[in-house]
């Protein structure tokens, strides 16, 4: 910090950032994210605040435009919060450069989206290190292996994405995710392109991730039947949390869903 001379700053002045809460791998804190100006603004989110514990397995569930891809931006430090703070592993994110985030993005978080997104040119393993690469960090092929291993494509390493299914690929898209050993794995709609079967082994390597591997994995799915491998399901309306469940069969998190979606839209026609 630079200094106005002739004038000395006690360590008591000097601002310092909020401290997280122990035991938190995500939190936020009167997170508000608005679109708009004027009388057009937006409340995607409105004042949220939530933490969730370290090596637990959170779905985020609701009814379309209630801001579960908004949370999951401002949650994974993919998109700026309005107000508000966000803490990651541990850490204040919220007003880091852009090039820290892209950092921290890289070398702390993980990601498996519903596209797979991984580079057709690249080998299995390859894909699986980029995040690595990315950072500046030295490939490490055993961790590559161990985590292609993890999730039962230890003899696929040379192929490359279009040779294998789209099972196989969502499955090399969570070795990537782990293969840093994150704070945090961010799941945005991972099985909306998978049948059931293979949706739920795909499911169920992010559960074992959490119960032997003591990760994070924070979800938005649309998906009752996904939704109940975790170990709590959220349920946004209108840009906040509503309701929770803990532990719900896919049956329970279906009604939960219907009930809510049911009452906002009432809401929504009352202000009409």
């Amino acid at each position: 910090m630079r200094l106005r001379k002739g004038k000395r700053q006690t360590v008591d002045e000097r601002p310092t950032a909020p401290a997280a809460t122990p035991g938190l791998a995500v939190e936020l804190r009167g997170v508000q994210r608005q679109y708009g100006r004027g009388t057009g603004t937006v409340d995607a989110l409105a004042g949220v605040d939530l933490g969730l514990p370290r090596g637990t397995f959170t779905a985020v569930m609701g009814p379309s435009g209630s801001g579960k891809s908004t949370f999951m931006q401002c949650a994974a430090g993919l998109d700026r919060p309005t107000s508000g703070s966000v803490f990651l592993g541990g850490t204040e994110i919220t007003g880091m450069s852009e090039d820290e985030l892209t950092e921290l993005r890289r070398s702390r978080l993980g990601f498996v989206f519903q596209a797979f997104n991984l580079l057709p040119s690249l080998t299995v393993e390859q894909n699986v290190l980029l995040p690595m690469r990315l950072a500046g960090e030295r490939q490490d092929r055993r961790r590559a292996t161990e985590v292609l291993a993890q999730v039962g494509l230890g003899d696929k390493a040379r192929r490359r994405p279009g040779e294998l299914s789209g099972g196989q690929q969502q499955r090399v898209a969570v070795a990537r995710a782990l293969a840093t050993n994150p704070d945090v794995i961010f799941a945005d709609e991972p099985t909306g392109a998978l049948d059931t079967g293979t949706a739920a082994e795909v499911l169920g390597l992010l559960r074992n991730a959490v119960d032997t591997l003591a990760a994070t994995v924070v979800m938005v799915t649309h998906d009752p039947a996904a939704a109940a491998w975790a170990d709590r399901v959220l349920f946004l309306a209108d840009g906040a949390f509503a309701d929770h469940l803990e532990r719900g069969s896919a049956e329970q998190i279906a009604a939960r869903m219907a009930q809510l979606t049911s009452r906002t839209g009432a809401m929504a026609g009352a202000v009409a």
